[in-house]
């Protein structure tokens, strides 16, 4: 009705106008244009009432609505929030979420797939069946260094390096390849690429689709990996498995052009005695040392090689025949020993590290790396028993005594099992009265087939490993529950002797762990004596007086063993709390035939009198020495003169006797 209303309104006007014509013309007016101005302005009039009443209308349900969203921060509650809707806010409400609706199923759905795709970490490159790059995602774009409408248009091949462009797959694929792409800057990206093939009868949509991984960290972690496997990774320089294969390649060319070479096997001295003392990061910084110094000495193109622990290997080649590689392998060795000579700093101590090298040539001592390797090692292990800090030429029944030193290593770690190893005691005698005043507890092994094994065999094996640390608690436990027992039938059995090593004395908490086998066996540390040699105590003196110390206050004696073969100083000798002197058997053995032994003798014994020491003499085989012992006022000697090292029973048998008033020694000291 509104809506005709104009039209009605236009045809009255005009209907008007034809039936007064006078009107137009007393108005002076001769045109129809001011008919079509009115009938205009009829026609229009009604639209403008229709906008304002809808304006008004609108007005009013947007005041409602404000006046609906100040009651809602008001209320606190949904019943009261329920009685302020009323069905026309509720119309409104659902008019917007239909256009809500509507707005969302509008958004081109390339929108979804873009925030998809820029979401995802691995690039994606989206190509024509070409090849040619028509979409990028982000994470492509940031791989490669370029803008998404730089890649636009390019040939995917472009962007694959050309030496690996081989293994960039063009196909659809049903595992990834690596391969190599370039950035912008031209750097080399190592990535893991899959090829999807997009197939559908709309050719507008067929493609292929690339999804790229950087696979940097990868690449670096199995490079790390391939070094260690080859080379040691604290010193830098090929490891055994390394040194090996390049031994063997050496030989191989050796051998095509009829040369000779030689093959160094060194071994560092004393080693484990800086791990024990300065703790293993001192070690490493020897080893890192050691490394450094080799290649300093023979220079970057010779073959050098971290064999085991303290062990290196070297390669020497190109020599003309067996004499000249003998000669130049025999003076490279003596270099290599005199640069490692050389003092160094371990945490503001100075360290002089010595090594011993056995040599083995190709093809005179061995024709394959295992043989040589093996000779070379037995070289150096007849080196190292003779002295060490020396080089030496394999000689063929050198590999003899390396079978040997082998059987007894393997053997050694049963023995304790087995029960094969024993103590032995070699009784103190006082000199002033003939008495027995305690004994030295010997540790022998008693092998099954080999008969007795003496201690300067078997004890440098242990010491090699941690062999050392558990037969050396087993003796002192040992030594203890015989002194327990033998107080069962003497009150005072002596004050008994028992040798440590310094690998035991610089082990971490060796004065808690002594103290425990003391607590252990219920015998108190005033009933032994611990030996130590003039090496172990000069060794890492501030170190060593701190444990000392910690046994002496526990109650232990300490002695100098084999006292004047060292080189401590009396100044040095006054800070340990040494209570006895063991004068060593070398200067014991002559002192009745050279005048100049008897010297050593008597000042030994004058100085321990001095410093208020007891004095032992070692090593006392005849009656002559005795005597001479006895005019020195040394106190107290032990010998094969006064018998030899016998069994725990035995010694409490000597015991008992002398307790009930016999004089084994009596005729000696007539």
């Amino acid at each position: 009705m509104i809506a005709a209303l104009p039209a009605l309104l236009a045809f009255a006007a005009f209907e008007w106008l034809q039936a007064n014509p006078q009107w137009i013309e007393d108005a002076g007016i001769r045109s129809y244009w001011l008919l079509a101005t009115l009938v205009v302005f009829l026609a229009t009039l009604p639209s403008l009432i229709w906008a304002w009443m809808i304006a008004a209308r609108r007005r009013r349900d947007i005041d409602a609505i404000s006046v609906l969203m100040e009651a809602i921060e008001a209320t606190e509650s949904a019943d009261e929030l329920s009685t302020i809707a009323d069905p026309d806010m509720h119309m409104l409400g659902q008019n917007a979420e239909n256009l809500r609706q509507k707005l969302m199923r509008a958004i081109d759905p390339a929108y979804h797939l873009n925030l998809i795709l820029d979401t995802v970490n691995d690039a994606i490159f989206v190509s024509t069946a070409d090849g040619v790059i028509r979409r990028a995602n982000s994470a492509a774009c940031n791989l490669v260094g370029y803008q998404e409408q730089e890649l636009l248009g390019l040939p995917i091949q472009r962007l694959v390096s050309p030496d690996r462009k081989d293994a960039f797959p063009l196909d659809a694929t049903t595992e990834a390849t690596d391969t190599v792409l370039l950035s912008r800057d031209g750097n080399r990206i190592p990535v893991s690429v899959s090829c999807s093939v997009v197939s559908t009868a709309d050719p507008r949509f067929q493609g292929n689709i690339y999804i790229a991984r950087n696979i940097s960290d990868r690449k670096r972690a199995e490079k790390r990996i391939r070094y260690l496997a080859r080379y040691d990774a604290l010193t830098r320089i090929p490891n055994r498995m390394q040194f090996q294969h390049l031994l063997q390649r050496n030989i191989a060319r050796a051998k095509r052009r009829k040369l000779e070479l030689a093959m160094l096997y060194l071994d560092m001295d004393q080693f484990k005695e800086v791990n024990d003392t300065f703790g293993h990061a001192a070690g490493d910084q020897c080893l890192e040392v050691i490394a450094q110094r080799l290649k300093a000495v023979l220079g970057e193109n010779v073959v050098i090689g971290r064999l085991a622990g303290d062990e290196f290997g070297i390669v020497l080649e190109g020599f003309a025949n067996d004499k000249e590689a003998r000669y130049r392998a025999s003076d490279v060795a003596r270099l290599i020993l005199d640069r490692i000579n050389n003092a160094f700093y371990i945490q503001d101590s100075e360290v002089f590290i010595t090594a011993t090298i056995g040599i083995a040539c190709y093809p005179r001592d061995a024709d394959n790396v295992i043989d040589i390797i093996r000779n070379a090692d037995a070289a150096m292990y007849h080196a190292k028993q003779n002295g060490g800090n020396t080089g030496q030429l394999y000689l063929p029944e050198m590999n003899a005594a390396a079978v040997e030193r082998l059987m007894l290593k393997s053997k050694l770690r049963k023995a304790l099992e087995r029960k094969e190893l024993i103590v032995r005691y070699l009784p103190k005698i006082d000199l002033r009265n003939g008495k027995i005043a305690g004994a030295e507890a010997l540790l022998r092994w008693r092998l099954p087939g080999h008969g007795d094994i003496a201690p300067s065999q078997f004890i440098p094996l242990a010491e090699e490993g941690s062999m050392i640390s558990e037969i050396g608690d087993w003796v002192l436990r040992k030594v203890c529950n015989d002194y327990k027992h033998w107080q069962e039938y003497v009150p005072s059995p002596g004050r008994i002797a028992v040798n440590l090593s310094l690998r035991q004395l610089m082990r971490p908490n060796v004065s808690k762990r002594i103290r425990e086998i003391f607590r252990e066996t219920q015998v108190s540390p005033t009933a032994l004596e611990l030996e130590l040699t003039e090496t172990t105590l000069m060794h890492d003196s501030r170190r060593t007086i701190r444990i000392l110390d910690d046994l002496y206050a526990m109650g232990l004696h300490l002695a100098i063993d084999d006292f004047g073969t060292g080189y401590s100083s009396l100044s040095a000798l006054k800070d340990f709390p040494i209570s006895t002197l063991k004068i060593d058997q070398s200067f014991v053995r002559n002192a009745d035939m050279d005048s100049s032994d008897a010297a050593m003798v008597k000042t030994i014994i004058e100085m321990g009198r001095n410093l208020d020491l007891e004095v032992v003499a070692e090593g006392v085989e005849n009656q002559a020495q005795l005597g001479l012992l006895r005019q020195y006022n040394c106190t107290y000697a032990q010998g094969h003169l006064f018998g030899e090292a016998m069994s725990a029973k035995k010694f409490l048998d000597q015991l008992i006797s002398q307790n009930e008033g016999a004089r084994q020694h009596q005729a000696l000291f007539a």
